[in-house]
């Protein structure tokens, strides 16, 4: 066991360090063009690119993954990440709004990418090295693969908290253009780390031969793809846009509102990480957890239609009563992602884990997308009631989605036999 946890320490470490960076320039790039001075629709605009380029990054990846190893596509996110700072780091004052729009958006679309090649890799290596570690301990912890999903996962996020933290750390004391090249020194680093530690064709199977292949993933993996679309479209619908126009507009300064942001994300990691103390396990890997989905899903359809309410109906105090009502949907959202987290590479399959994460992701992809681009509209059409409105319907969506997940293997393996 002790080769296979030393390669899951490698990847969480090096995906750390990707998350500090990303988590980072996306603050970076709100404050900076929040100081010039555009609206909030346009900064949600300067992240759709983003977004919308990790649905198809996320399924090339789990292909490419596979095809040539996790190690090397590993890499090349680390890279592609590298590439993304130095083009915004070019970026001109001079230019004219709609120039310097149009190259953040695709400098942006770029980092994207990268985050979602790096996540893809990183998150196919936990089911890799958790078959390698079950295999050297000759047969382990049946919640060893919960634990480890859940450490990855929840660790990931917190680090995402740090780096908004970072982001404005860092654009105060070097500004716009030397934070970008002290993130791009840091991430050459941890590139050098994976390239020097973890073997280069980890992981590496016998990849899809088509397209039809590639899609034909089981009912589980299927179900629990449309269930994340909804899941994080629900999240990012308020998130992007919504609560910090909200906030400020309460009269909370933007540094308020970054905090509150910042320790709202590191906090839904350290529940992350505390899932598998929370969610019952079992024996089997999903008799328990599959009902917590469901169950999860639930309460957060709950928590954002009492937030509209509360809303609409103008309590008092009011900004305090969407705070502490976030606080709850954030520890109820951490739960019930890390359990998703988990389900994906519970129904997985060892020979293609990484075309499986890839399709999941790409899943995980749409949904923030689709939450990014509704957060600038629905609050424009009807401010945070709205957005709150739409987050209630997804989490619905979600619900009712998983109640087609299967509850046991055989029934989530029957389309692939």
């Amino acid at each position: 066991m002790q080769h296979a946890a030393r390669n899951y320490a490698i990847v969480t470490a090096a995906y750390w360090g990707f998350t500090l960076t990303d988590g980072a320039l996306r603050m970076l790039v709100l404050l900076h063009f929040y100081r010039l001075g555009y609206s909030p629709f346009t900064l949600a605009f300067l992240f759709l690119l983003y977004e919308a380029a990790g649905v198809l990054a996320n399924l090339v990846g789990g292909w490419l993954a596979t095809h040539y190893g996790i190690a090397r596509m590993l890499a090349v996110g680390l890279v592609t990440q590298i590439v993304g700072f130095v083009l915004l780091s070019v970026l001109d004052p001079g230019w004219t709004a709609a120039m310097a729009v149009a190259w953040v958006v695709v400098a942006q679309g770029i980092c994207g990418v990268a985050k979602d090649l790096t996540k893809t890799a990183s998150k196919s290596a936990i089911k890799i090295t958790q078959a390698e570690a079950k295999a050297e301990a000759q047969g382990g912890s049946p919640g060893q693969l919960f634990k480890w999903v859940a450490w990855f996962t929840g660790s990931k996020n917190a680090m995402k908290g740090i780096g908004f933290f970072l982001g404005g750390l860092l654009l105060e004391t070097l500004g716009f253009r030397g934070a970008l090249w002290a993130m791009a020194g840091l991430l050459a680093l941890v590139l050098a780390g994976v390239l020097l530690s973890l073997p280069p064709m980890m992981g590496r199977k016998k990849a899809s031969r088509s397209v039809r292949e590639l899609f034909a993933k089981n009912p589980g993996i299927n179900a629990l793809a449309a269930a994340r679309v909804v899941l994080f479209g629900a999240r990012d619908v308020w998130f992007v846009v919504g609560v910090p126009v909200f906030l400020y507009s309460a009269g909370w300064t933007f540094t308020m509102v970054g905090t509150f942001l910042a320790a709202w994300t590191i906090a839904y990691g350290v529940v992350q990480a505390l899932a598998p103390q929370i969610v019952r396990r079992s024996a089997d890997g999903l008799s328990h957890e599959v009902p917590a989905a469901r169950l999860w899903s639930a309460l957060l359809a709950l928590i954002a239609a009492a937030l509209a309410v509360a809303v609409w109906l103008q309590a008092p105090n009011l900004e305090w009563v969407v705070v502490g009502g976030l606080g709850l949907f954030g520890f109820a959202f951490a739960v019930n992602s890390s359990v998703h987290s988990y389900l994906i590479l519970a129904y997985a399959g060892s020979e293609k884990a990484a075309e499986d994460v890839g399709f999941y992701y790409a899943a995980n992809a749409l949904g923030r997308f689709i939450g990014t681009l509704l957060s600038g509209l629905l609050y424009q059409w009807g401010g945070l009631l709205y957005a709150l409105i739409g987050s209630a319907v997804m989490l619905l969506i979600c619900w009712l989605t998983t109640l087609a997940l299967p509850l046991a293997r055989h029934d989530a393996a029957r389309a692939e036999s």
